[in-house]
């Protein structure tokens, strides 16, 4: 009885020292108890065959708006809220060209005489800029002796056209020049951690995402930590801005109403267990693989670590969590799921220079159970070494 009492106290002191976390088979325990395991997560080895499933992951696409139903805009067009400088020429004794007798009534128009288009001179011809006129909500502008014509839909060569055909019994040989001085339908709004926030306007050129960010003075951020979020027609897409530079089909054309959003999202992971230290690291380049991470935090402490059970954990994208054939309930978005990598085996290594970590997630190294007794045995040493030395001092 009395050969037993320091094995037991041996182990009733082991399970109350402190720890900075579970060991391997307390997590596989709990993984199996409901009870303690309310989020239901899941324990997957990492294996060539998930490392291949995790590589199939489509990150967020702004491509996926290409196979919007709406039809790609011409940037052309006018809307209402657009401003109009419109010109006319006349010849002759015309309704605009002040040499009839129609002067007086048109007294508030700005004539300039002997002008022709281009500058040069041209006897008998007038040319009569009219002051700007807005598009009115209803897709309309209003013209002296032409009355109300609509606009919206049209470019300004079409404009041009439906004034010239109003005027045509009221004017001899009309000329119709139009030109847009304040664009807003043919624009998009940019706002978030860029340069210049506010409106860019749009040309037939056809403008893409790179495009509008670079005249709007580029992110503020590095491209890897900024995210582009893209709304088009109440449609919210978002996609890291260095995949939209990396990738040509992901830097889409933008369309007249986008709004541009730039976030900035640094991505981080976090480190518990038994390393040289607890804290959050940042990625800090493009791409990040689970041996790099776990690189940068020295890696397991040789002295605690167990490099058996060494733990990412993670909620997974339910279509991932589908492929590793983890339950999932409707409507569920992501999905609660611990990788263990096994470092005591060679070929793990190698899978763990391709293993892709993501954003927020957190890495767990569990102590050694030997740890657990080296800590008693230590703290037993600290108490019963200076009973012995007093002793020995005593004879």
């Amino acid at each position: 009885m009395l050969l037993g009492l320091p094995l037991i106290v041996l182990q009733a002191g082991c399970n109350t020292l402190p720890s900075s976390g579970p060991v391997q088979s307390q997590i596989t325990e709990q993984q199996k108890n409901p009870k303690k395991n309310t989020v239901g997560f899941r324990i997957i080895p990492v294996t060539p065959e998930l490392v291949t499933i995790l590589h199939q992951e489509q990150p967020p696409t702004l491509a996926s708006l290409e196979s919007s139903p709406s039809s790609p805009s011409q940037n052309d067009r006018i809307g209402p809220g657009d401003d109009l400088q419109i010109s006319i020429y006349e010849m002759g004794n015309g309704l605009f060209n002040g040499n009839s007798d129609s002067q007086s009534a048109n007294s508030s128009l700005d004539l300039t005489t002997s002008t022709g288009i281009g500058g040069a001179p041209t006897s008998g011809a007038t040319v009569a800029a009219l002051p700007t006129v807005e598009v009115n909500a209803a897709g309309n502008i209003v013209l002296p002796y032409i009355g109300q014509v609509h606009v919206a839909g049209l470019t300004t060569t079409q404009i041009a056209d439906r004034i010239r055909a109003g005027m045509k019994k009221i004017s001899r040989a009309p000329q119709v020049v139009v030109r847009t001085t304040n664009d807003l339908t043919n624009s998009v709004m940019i706002y978030g951690e860029i340069g210049h926030s506010g409106r860019v306007p749009l040309t037939p050129n056809k403008e893409r995402v790179l495009d509008v960010v670079a005249l709007s003075g580029g992110a503020t951020h590095p491209a890897e930590d900024t995210l582009v979020q893209l709304n088009r027609d109440g449609r919210i897409v978002q996609a890291p801005l260095k995949i939209v530079e990396d990738t040509p089909e992901q830097n889409i054309l933008l369309q007249s109403g986008d709004r541009v959003q730039l976030l900035y999202m640094p991505r981080n992971f976090t480190i518990f267990g038994a390393s040289d230290k607890v804290t959050e690291v940042p990625f800090s380049t493009p791409d990040l693989s689970l041996a790099e991470g776990l690189a940068r935090v020295g890696g397991p402490a040789d002295s605690r670590a167990d490099p058996n059970a060494v733990y990412l954990f993670r909620f997974e994208e339910r279509n991932i969590a589908q492929k590793l054939n983890i339950p999932t309930d409707a409507g569920q978005a992501s999905v609660p799921v611990v990788y263990q990598l096994d470092m005591m085996n060679p070929a793990n290594y190698f899978l763990a220079q391709d293993f892709p970590m993501r954003n927020n997630d957190l890495i767990y190294i569990a102590n050694a159970k030997i740890n657990n007794f080296n800590k008693f045995f230590n703290l037993l040493s600290t108490i019963v070494s200076p009973g012995i030395t007093a002793a020995y001092m005593a004879r």
